[in-house]
Order: C-alpha cells, then sequence, then structure tokens
C-alpha cells in the first residue's frame, strides 16, 4: 500500500540506528524513548500558501509529540506538518 500526503502534509519513518556501547555491543532497544530523527518518505504538494522545502530522502528533526502516527504493512509512520519540522539534518 503507497500512501500520498496531501496538502502541506508530510510522510515520514522513524530513523533509528542500533545504539552500540564502545567495545560495539548493541543494545536492547525496549523501554526506548521514540526517536526526533525521521526520513522523509514522502511530501505533499504543498498549497497556494506553502511552498514544500523537504524532499523524500531527507532525514529531518521534528518534535516529541507532534504529527499522527499510522501502520502500515506492519511498518510505523508519521503524518506531519511541514510546519512541524524543525530542521533538516546535514552531514
Amino acid at each position: 500500500m503507497k500512501l500520498k500526503p496531501m496538502a502541506d502534509n508530510v510522510l515520514l519513518k522513524a530513523h533509528e540506528e542500533p545504539e552500540t556501547t564502545a567495545s560495539g555491543i548493541i543494545l536492547a532497544t525496549t523501554n526506548k524513548e521514540k526517536p526526533a530523527i525521521y526520513e522523509v518518505v514522502s511530501v505533499g504538494p504543498g498549497t497556494k500558501d506553502v511552498t514544500m522545502a523537504v524532499k523524500p530522502g531527507e532525514k529531518v528533526v521534528v518534535g516529541k509529540f507532534v504529527g499522527t502516527d499510522v501502520t502500515i504493512d506492519k511498518e510505523e509512520y508519521k503524518f506531519v506538518k511541514q510546519d512541524d519540522i524543525l530542521a533538516v539534518v546535514t552531514d
């Protein structure tokens, strides 16, 4: 199933990197907070007042309690308004 955001909505997928110790041991992910960094999956066309500034594939930072969580095909996604995106992550 494919989701296409409408208006100035952005579809995000959690960008989780495994946490490891200095010696390389991967830590369990239970009881972990939701990530603040997400990958942009799809972007709506915008509106006459909002020009979309993010593109699919970019990594972004969003607030902890924003957006609507959706589970499709056992994958977790989040819909947010472009205004809810705090920053674009650059290398």
